[in-house]
């Protein structure tokens, strides 16, 4: 006979095991399915977490899920849900493999994937120097020369916050071009703007950004707003709404990390339009402590019944 546990979290990074610590010291029954594919892996260290500058971001998450497997009422899969229904009251879903499970509720903590524009290079020094959060690895670089690349008009707001580490040179790329207030405000702060098409990103621990004409401009780090994309369709199969936001579409959710869909709550950087792994954590906290508080109340009304 399958095993109902009380609830199923899909992803196993920040936010999924943020949830998950909430619901075992609530003494509840957690299902953990873990694709092995967290946001951050390119980044070689993790800052701007308190208690964990500077680790490695899979050295903070091995020893969270070490930890976390200290209950025993967490399971964890390793693999990849594929699909999920809600029947006879509970949420089921079919891995990959093949595999089945089943809960009561359901935490969508699935993450997001990055779509760079397609420019040579980017992709090969994504989290090493060409970056998307100055909070998280601006400092480090230093107050050296950097860069921003336009991927959307929201990357002005970018453009315009990245002076406080380094002076900055902005590159329109044929994107946009800024308003006349834009510019302005963009030169107050001291920003270069830069019209000529990039044609390649190259460099070792810098980024060297080269130009159409033939130009070629070494920055310490480039910055460039991705944008981003469910990395499964477990959210549409269950008819989550959703709600668009500058870099994608990502689960609506109420306070309590709650989903239109009942039963169904979501966290982390699918269930939010701009993610790191303080927020990761904080949603995930949230949606556990909600998720535990929907069990209770589903047992008085299994007893009333």
């Amino acid at each position: 006979m399958t095993q109902t546990y009380d609830a199923v979290i899909v992803g196993g990074s920040y936010a999924g095991m943020a949830a998950a610590m909430m619901l075992a010291r609530g003494y509840r029954q957690v299902l953990v399915i873990d694709g092995g594919q967290r946001r951050n892996r390119f980044a070689s260290h993790a800052h701007g977490v308190i208690g964990q500058d500077g680790k490695p971001p899979g050295q903070i998450a091995d020893e969270a899920r070490a930890q976390l497997l200290n209950y025993p009422n967490v399971t964890w899969v390793n693999g990849k849900a594929d699909s999920v229904a809600a029947r006879d009251g509970v949420f089921k879903l079919t891995l990959e493999s093949g595999e089945h499970y089943q809960g009561l509720y359901l935490i969508l903590a699935t993450g997001v994937r990055d779509v760079l524009p397609p420019i040579p290079g980017l992709n090969e020094r994504w989290g090493q120097s060409v970056f998307h959060c100055p909070y998280c690895h601006g400092y480090e670089l230093n107050r050296g020369a950097l860069g921003v690349l336009a991927s959307s008009e929201e990357s002005a707001h970018q453009a315009f916050m990245m002076p406080d580490w380094g002076p900055t040179t902005f590159f329109l790329n044929g994107v946009f071009e800024p308003s006349a207030d834009q510019l302005r405000e963009l030169e107050a702060r001291g920003v270069t703007i830069e019209r000529e098409k990039v044609t390649e990103v190259t460099g070792d621990d810098k980024a060297v950004v080269h130009l159409a004409d033939g130009r070629h401009i070494e920055l310490a780090g480039l910055f460039v707003a991705p944008k981003m994309e469910m990395t499964n369709t477990l959210a549409s199969q269950l008819g989550c709404a959703m709600a668009d936001g500058p870099m994608g579409a990502y689960i609506e959710t109420d306070m309590m990390q709650a989903t239109s869909v009942p039963g169904v709550f979501a966290c982390g950087d699918a269930a939010r339009p701009f993610g790191n792994v303080t927020f990761a954590m904080a949603g995930g906290t949230m949606a556990g402590t909600a998720v535990h508080r929907s069990v209770m109340h589903h047992g008085i009304m299994q007893h009333a019944v």
